[in-house]
């Protein structure tokens, strides 16, 4: 007789407590190999491929997609020992298919994406097994009708499309082949909750106003992640802003200089972010973080620099690891690496944690200046602007000039506007004159 498995929602580390299933992979009957990705969901900082550590029929799917589940709840059952199954690649290397190690990232391989296998359809032979094996499924999870069946779309767009404004997919009848929801069956039904509507009067609202009810969004994901953190800064740090405008002709001259000498290309998000792990290594007080519970400032030894990164799913903050130890070609080359798996949704948690400093370039939006909210629990952020064309007075001349605003938000307990100040006037100094950080090296 087979043995029914749970497979629960596992911790997929760095403190988070909740994932959104966003496609499932598997149906109810399916033939599943030990690790084979079974779900996909998007947690607060990434998209993850969950694989299952049993092997056998899945009989028993839990949650719907959309719908969030916190970490411990059922995924999944699955019946085991129904029919010689096929074992995943990276299972018969590791000789086992359960996963009791954190699931940072998720799966047995982070080199390479997850590889899917075909399922094989199960025989009547396995589905009589199966019907007759005696199955209790818990009572507090909800389970999917398996007469539903997946909702027809094959479009990822459509999909999307869908997620961002709120529309139930299952709600809609599609017009395309064989009940197909097409992008614009999704179109038309928010053509449909658009159409306009008499607004209800508010109870007890005064001289007849009308309360007016607008879309509504739901604050999770990425959005939910960024709004609770940006908000426990302002909560929790006592911050103030600095800034400064300098000239970054001679900076954008060495640049090209580089450049034009052949070899990987150098980014001046790159060479800024030299500049600043030398102005930290002068200034540590803005490379810590403050412990609330022991009353202390804590100056942290290695420079694990975040870098803003705007996707689809919303800005992330992915951290080059070891900035220090990093010079511009390999900063470079590290900042497209992890800006291409940032619009792809494929950051792991741990790409977007552990930062001690961040570097905000929103001058890449057209904008010359801001004062940016301070990433928690870091001490600091560096906000730089665009790069333009402006008047300046240079060697007691006006000219034209390529400036740019520099800015410095951080937190006023871990040193005063001296510190603060020192650290942005040589910030400015290194972009003025790119000789002052070769003299300090």
């Amino acid at each position: 007789m087979p043995q029914v498995m749970e497979f629960k929602l596992p911790d997929l580390g760095e403190g988070l407590t909740e994932a959104e299933i966003v496609r499932w992979l598997v149906a109810v009957g399916d033939v599943v190999a030990i690790d084979q990705p079974v779900v996909e969901v998007e947690t607060a900082k990434a998209m993850v491929e969950v694989p299952c550590p049993y092997g056998g029929v899945v009989t028993a799917r839990f949650g719907e997609e959309g719908q969030e589940l916190p970490v411990g709840a059922p995924l999944i059952t699955v019946a085991v020992g129904v029919a010689s199954l096929p074992e995943s690649p990276a299972a018969e290397a590791e000789g086992s298919g359960n996963v009791p190690r954190p699931l940072i990232g998720y799966g047995t391989d982070h080199s390479r994406p997850a590889r899917r296998r075909r399922v094989r359809p199960v025989t009547a032979e396995v589905s009589a097994q199966v019907v007759t094996a005696p199955i209790t499924l818990p009572a507090a999870a909800p389970v999917a009708a398996a007469a539903a069946g997946p909702v027809p779309v094959i479009s990822p767009l459509v999909r999307k499309l869908a997620k961002d404004h709120g529309v139930d997919l299952r709600a809609l009848r599609g017009s395309g082949p064989e009940g197909l929801i097409l992008r614009a069956d999704v179109e038309a039904a928010l053509a449909a909750r658009r159409a306009p509507e008499p607004a209800p009067v508010a109870a007890g609202a005064v001289g007849g106003a009308v309360a007016v009810q607008g879309e509504r969004i739901p604050l999770k994901g990425v959005r939910g992640a960024v709004a609770e953190k940006l908000s426990r800064s302002r909560r929790e740090i006592p911050d103030a802003t600095c800034w400064v405008d300098a000239d970054a002709t001679e900076l954008m001259a060495a640049r090209a200089a580089m450049n034009a000498a052949g070899g990987p290309k150098i980014s001046v998000l790159a060479l800024l972010a030299r500049i600043c792990t030398a102005a930290l290594a002068r200034y540590p007080e803005l490379n810590s973080t403050v412990d609330l519970a022991a009353k202390e400032i804590v100056r942290l030894p290695s420079v694990h620099l975040g870098f803003a990164a705007q996707t689809e799913r919303g800005l992330v903050v992915p951290v080059v690891r070891d900035a220090h130890n990093r010079n511009p070609e390999s900063l470079s080359a590290e900042f497209a690496r992890l800006t291409e798996l940032a619009r792809a949704g494929k950051l792991a948690p741990s790409d977007l944690t552990g930062g001690t400093f961040t570097l905000n370039n929103y001058g890449v939006f057209g904008v010359d200046g801001s004062t940016p909210i301070i990433n928690h629990p870091e001490a600091a952020m560096l906000g730089v602007g665009r790069i333009i064309a402006k008047p300046w007075v240079h060697q007691g001349e006006l000219a034209v000039r390529q400036v740019v605003q520099l800015s410095l938000t951080f937190d006023h307990r871990v040193c005063d506007g001296g510190t603060a100040g020192g650290f942005l006037r040589y910030v400015a100094d290194c972009v003025e004159s790119p000789a002052v950080l070769l003299r300090s090296l």
